[in-house]
């Protein structure tokens, strides 16, 4: 296996192109790639403090949330308890009604809203503003028509105060980037395919063969080369994030590149499964598009938060990008440690075993 390693870091070296594809690749295509995409939402997950409890505050919550595009997904007592729901990705925004709205309001006073929205996507986060500011205007009005008279209601309005963490400014870029890099980092897989495919296509395979190496050593061998280089490309990658965007780098970085490690590892494994069942490299390079680059865009969250559709977010959790898009985003933006992100952390290392479990298990050393 160490030999085979030697042998392939002295093709990757030795070969400008697939160092290129290795390394400098998912770099490029973060610059190209980031400034790219913004989509409408059809569904925003909310947390609800209401400290009024009263009526009128229960009114104002079943006509937001009526039609299914605003849905609760939690009831907090205090603000502070939002904060691991942002981190967890379980709620989109927070909705504080403070206490004395109700009088607030009967009292002829312009009643006022908190909204507090996780800027961590900020496509997603000023989807959602747009559409609770404008369903909570749609429920004023209907309020006003039911709790108060039409001529104090005529300078009666809801005032709603907004605030954004994790990116105040609600920069796309802020949230873009990161997003990005699970993308852009499947490069050293497709390269690690093609390496598999070239083996079989250009007959070097034959020799390979020949010799004692057994199926487990020929793939892990393949795979380590590039999963050491692959790390030079986080790093590149990590510059360009946090010197050329200027995204706010929050986590540890030693944490980040173990993270990435193991994103690289889970890619791999379904490199090594795509490469280890095809016979040329088109064919290779056609199916690591399809499996990274396609889906990723769409149905991984990266642009539109992923779909509750049953079979829509089933294929999305069998997907390595799907988990290194929150990985990224969290350690970037919000901070987190490998504890926070564990389970994201188990799907990737689960994809990785089954993918080279299944690997060595088609593996053939004969043609």
């Amino acid at each position: 296996m160490l030999a085979l390693t030697s042998k392939e870091f002295r093709h990757i070296v030795r070969d400008a192109r697939t160092f290129f594809l290795v390394t400098v690749a998912p770099s490029f295509l973060l610059v190209t790639l980031s400034y790219l995409f913004a989509f409408d939402i059809e569904r925003v997950d909310i947390a609800i403090c209401d400290l009024d409890h009263t009526p009128i505050s229960r009114s104002l919550l079943a006509g937001l949330t009526a039609d299914g595009d605003v849905v609760i997904v939690q009831v907090v007592e205090r603000q502070e308890e939002a904060e691991p729901l942002f981190a967890q990705g379980s709620a989109d925004a927070l909705l504080l009604i403070p206490p004395g709205f109700s009088e607030a309001f009967l009292s002829r006073q312009s009643p006022i809203l908190h909204v507090i929205v996780d800027g961590a996507d900020a496509i997603i986060a000023n989807q959602a503003i747009g559409l609770l500011e404008s369903r909570l205007k749609a429920v004023a009005a209907d309020c006003l028509m039911r709790y108060v008279t039409s001529s104090q209601s005529a300078n009666l309005a809801f005032e709603i105060s907004t605030r954004v963490w994790y990116n105040g400014a609600l920069d796309s870029l802020v949230s873009m980037v990161p997003g990005m890099m699970a993308l852009i980092l499947c490069m050293p897989a497709l390269a690690l395919a093609l390496a598999l495919a070239r083996e079989v296509e250009m007959g070097s395979f034959e020799s390979l063969i020949a010799t004692p190496m057994r199926g487990i050593e020929y793939l892990w061998g393949k795979m380590l080369a590039y999963q050491i280089t692959g790390l030079l490309s986080v790093v590149f990658a990590w510059l360009v994030a946090t010197v050329w965007f200027r995204v706010p780098f929050r986590g540890d970085f030693g944490a980040f590149l173990v993270l990435s490690s193991v994103y690289l590892l889970a890619s791999m494994g379904v490199s090594l499964l795509i490469g280890n069942t095809v016979r040329n490299q088109q064919t290779a390079m056609f199916l690591i598009l399809m499996i990274f680059f396609v889906p990723s865009f769409f149905i991984a969250g990266l642009i539109l938060p992923i779909s509750n559709h049953p079979v829509s977010r089933w294929m999305a959790q069998l997907l390595p990008t799907t988990h290194f898009i929150v990985i990224s985003r969290a350690v970037f933006l919000k901070g987190l440690g490998p504890a926070a992100l564990s389970g994201s952390l188990i799907h990737l290392l689960g994809i990785a075993g089954v993918c080279s479990a299944l690997s060595w298990c088609l593996f053939k050393n004969k043609l």
